[in-house]
């Protein structure tokens, strides 16, 4: 269509809570803002947000619709079990709901995980040396981030457990082989964590394209006095940059609150 939405199902607006909707506004957002930046990979990632209330559902994008063209009303609602629990034309990728459903169940903070498979994060994720200290993203980063390693296409339920335990309490997470993610309390903290986290890996691709020799590394020094500046988290400047997000949304991608 031509502002951007796809011709897809009715709109949910008013069929579903004020709190859903808005959680489903602010998930199709993401979706845009992922392809906006150039992060998406196809139809084959993705990203989820808790839907407010008693319920353990949540919301994952359709298998099929491209991240460009998602919408609030377009989203899936499921349980924990992977069932869709509300009336939709469309199905959902079970390898997607392994990965998410993990760390919802495990993660009462966690209302919103983000799950990308960037040329730069996949190049990452496979270096052995994992993130270096070698920019002020990646002091910003480190103290926040998990590795998983790659146990094939998250299809095997039993990951789970391994993939919780190795994410523990952080906020983001380098999956060996595969990719990064992040969880965060709402999708702008979300957000701003995987920002940092593939800033700080297309910078490390950048930095290592002359060769690890000569790469200077943040002295031990600075990086604590980062590790301090950055201890109350990202909270208070994801809230600050979110509302311009979703007005560049509205000049470059809109639709997606349909």
């Amino acid at each position: 269509m031509a502002d951007g939405s796809m011709a897809g199902p009715s709109s949910l607006r008013g069929r579903v809570s004020e709190q859903e909707w808005g959680a489903r506004v602010e998930l199709a957002a993401l979706y845009r803002l992922v392809a906006l930046h150039g992060w998406d990979d196809a139809i084959f990632t993705h990203v989820s947000m808790r839907v407010p209330g008693p319920e353990h559902h949540f919301l994952i994008n359709p298998y099929g619709v491209y991240f460009d063209e998602m919408t609030a009303s377009a989203l899936v609602k499921v349980d924990l079990d992977g069932r869709i629990v509300m009336d939709t034309p469309y199905k959902i990728n079970p390898a997607g709901f392994t990965i998410h459903s993990a760390i919802h169940a495990a993660r009462p903070d966690a209302m919103c995980v983000m799950h990308l498979h960037t040329d730069c994060g996949v190049g990452v994720s496979a270096q052995a040396e994992g993130l270096l200290p070698i920019s002020q993203n990646h002091l910003i980063i480190i103290p926040r981030l998990a590795y998983h390693g790659y146990e094939g296409v998250a299809l095997n339920h039993d990951e789970r457990e391994r993939l919780v335990a190795d994410l523990g309490d952080r906020s983001v997470m380098m999956l060996r082989n595969h990719g990064t993610l992040a969880v965060g309390g709402s999708a702008a903290e979300a957000w701003t964590a995987m920002y940092f986290l593939e800033r700080a890996c297309a910078q490390q691709v950048a930095a290592l394209s002359g060769g690890r020799d000569h790469i200077l590394t943040a002295p031990p020094e600075a990086q604590e006095v980062v590790l301090g500046q950055t201890a109350r988290g990202m909270a208070a400047v994801a809230q600050l940059g979110w509302p311009g997000l979703l007005r560049k949304l509205d000049r470059k991608l809109p639709g997606y609150d349909a």
